[in-house]
C-alpha cells in the first residue's frame, strides 16, 4: 500500500526556513521524492506528527491552514500516483511534473472545457425523476461539495476541482472530514459561504447524516459507472457507518385525545394546527405526503395517496379508511377553498406549532432520545423533541400495539413489507413483553 509523509531536511536546527519535502512509498520496490514550496521554520516542525507543533507561538489559523496544505499535498500526491500506476514509470522527476501540472493546469493547456464533475452531480440531479424533497437534499450535497473545492484551493491546491478521476477512498475520507467540521470553518473562510451560501448558518452534522450524504453520493457514482461516464466506484474501499437510532417514542391514544380536546380557543391559529397534526395522527403519512394532499385525496369514505417515497421505484396506492374524527376535522374545514385538504402552513412552522400545543395540552412527559450529534441518550420532555413525524409513529405505533402484525400495519402506513422499522416498536411494546413473560408462568 502507498504511503506519503512528510519530512523537512535541513543541516543546523538554526536555519531560518525549510521546504517541507514529500516521499512517496509503495513497499520495497518504489520510493520517490518531491521538494514543496511549503516553508517552515525548523524548530516549529514535529517531526512525528508531520505538522507545526501545537505548543509553539503561532497563529493558529495560519498552524491550521499550514498544515492542511500538507495533508492536502500528501493526498494529491496519492492520487497522482494512483493516476499513472500501471500506465508509466514514475519518477521523482515525473512525479515533480505531474504535481505541477495540477497545480498550474493553465501552463500546459489543460484547462479546455469538459464537464466537470459538479456540472454532472448537477445534471444528475435534474434529469432524475425524483421528488422535489430528495432533489433538494441532493442539491445540499452539491453545494458541500463545491464548498469543499473551495477549501483545498484555499489551502494550497490551485485550481482544485474534484473528478470521477481523482476521487478515492481517500478523497472520501477527507469530505467525510469536512463535512463534520464544516460548522466549525464558517467563521475562518467566510468566502466559501459567499461563494456557495445555505440558507442558514451550518450546524454539526450528525453521523446518520454524514451517512446519509455518503449513501446519496454512492447512488451517484453507480448511475455514473452504468452510464459509462467512470468506471471508478472509490466506495468499494470505503464503508458507509451503520445508522444508529433510539427506540421510537409516541403518543398514546389518549394524549392525542387529550390533546385534541385541550381547549385552543385562544389561540386559534394554534388549534387549527393542532386539528391538522391529529388528524395526521389517524391517516399515519408522512409530513410531505400530507402537504400534498388536497380534496380529490379524499374519496369513498377514505383517504387514498401514493407516497413520495414510492414513487420513484414502484408506486403502491394506500388508502386509509377514516374514523369519526377524522372526518369531523375533514368536516370542519370543507369551506377552506386552499389548495391543500387542509389550511397548511409551512412545515417549519408546523413543527413550531406541534411543541407549542403540547406545551398547552399538557403533554410534557420525559421520553429518551438520541442526541443526532453526539450520538449520546439523552432524557427530553417530549413537547420539546415532538414534531410532524411524531404523528406518523403515533399511528403505526398504536395500530402495530393492537395487531403484532407489521406487514398488516404497513398497508395502512405505506412501510414496504419487511420494514426494518418495524423491529424498533418491537422493542418498546411492553404488553407483548408482559405477554411473553406471562406465558412462563
Amino acid at each position: 500500500m502507498a504511503t506519503v509523509t512528510a519530512f523537512i531536511r535541513v543541516s543546523t536546527k538554526k536555519s531560518e526556513k525549510a521546504n517541507v519535502r514529500f516521499r512517496l512509498r509503495d513497499g520495497r520496490k518504489l520510493q520517490l521524492f518531491y521538494k514543496s514550496k511549503l516553508e517552515v521554520t525548523p524548530a516549529y516542525w514535529d517531526g512525528a506528527k508531520q505538522e507545526i507543533k501545537a505548543k509553539v507561538l503561532f497563529d493558529t489559523v495560519k498552524r491550521a491552514e499550514f498544515n492542511q496544505s500538507v495533508a492536502n499535498m500528501k493526498r494529491l500526491i496519492l492520487e497522482i500516483y494512483s493516476e499513472t500506476k500501471g500506465q508509466a514509470m514514475l519518477t521523482s522527476e515525473t512525479l515533480d511534473a505531474e504535481i505541477d501540472k495540477k497545480i498550474n493546469p493553465d501552463k500546459y493547456g489543460l484547462n479546455e472545457k469538459k464537464e466537470s464533475f459538479i456540472e454532472t452531480f448537477t445534471r444528475f440531479i435534474n434529469d432524475r425523476k425524483i421528488s422535489d424533497v430528495r432533489k433538494r437534499n441532493f442539491q445540499v450535497i452539491n453545494r458541500a461539495l463545491q464548498r469543499y473545492e473551495l477549501y483545498n484551493q484555499c489551502n494550497g491546491i490551485k485550481e482544485y476541482k474534484l473528478s470521477f478521476e481523482n476521487i478515492t477512498s481517500a478523497t472520501l475520507r477527507d469530505i467525510e472530514r469536512f463535512l463534520c467540521d464544516e460548522h466549525n470553518l464558517y467563521e475562518n473562510y467566510p468566502k466559501l459561504y459567499e461563494a456557495v451560501p445555505e440558507t442558514r448558518t451550518p450546524k454539526a452534522r450528525g453521523q446518520n447524516t454524514i451517512n446519509d450524504i455518503f449513501t446519496k453520493l454512492r447512488t451517484f457514482f453507480i448511475w455514473a459507472n452504468e452510464l459509462g461516464k467512470t468506471s471508478n466506484n472509490p466506495f468499494k474501499n470505503f464503508k458507509i457507518q451503520e445508522c444508529v437510532y433510539g427506540t421510537p417514542f409516541y403518543i398514546t391514544i389518549e394524549e392525542r385525545n387529550q390533546l385534541y380536546n385541550t381547549d385552543l380557543s385562544q389561540r386559534p391559529q394554534l388549534a387549527i394546527q393542532r386539528d391538522i397534526f391529529v388528524f395526521q395522527c389517524l391517516i399515519g403519512c408522512r409530513v410531505g405526503d400530507l402537504f400534498k394532499m388536497t380534496k380529490s385525496n379524499r374519496m369513498n369514505g377514505a383517504i387514498e395517496y401514493i407516497p413520495r417515497k414510492t414513487k420513484e421505484g414502484r408506486p403502491i396506492t394506500v388508502r386509509v379508511p377514516l374514523n369519526s374524527i377524522a372526518k369531523e376535522i375533514l368536516d370542519r374545514y370543507k369551506d377552506f377553498e386552499g389548495p391543500g385538504i387542509l389550511p397548511f402552513i409551512s412545515e417549519q412552522r408546523y413543527n413550531d406549532a406541534i411543541k407549542d400545543m403540547f406545551l398547552l395540552a399538557g403533554i410534557t412527559r420525559i421520553v429518551t432520545v438520541i442526541n443526532p450529534t453526539t450520538r449520546e441518550e439523552e432524557k427530553r420532555p417530549i413537547n420539546e423533541v415532538a414534531s410532524s413525524h411524531l404523528a406518523r409513529r403515533c399511528f403505526v405505533g398504536n395500530l402495530y400495539k393492537q395487531v403484532k402484525d407489521p406487514n398488516l400495519v404497513g398497508v395502512l402506513s405505506g412501510h414496504k413489507e419487511g420494514s426494518k422499522a418495524f423491529a424498533r416498536y418491537r422493542e418498546i411494546d411492553e404488553d407483548i413483553k408482559s405477554e411473553l413473560v406471562k406465558m412462563l408462568e
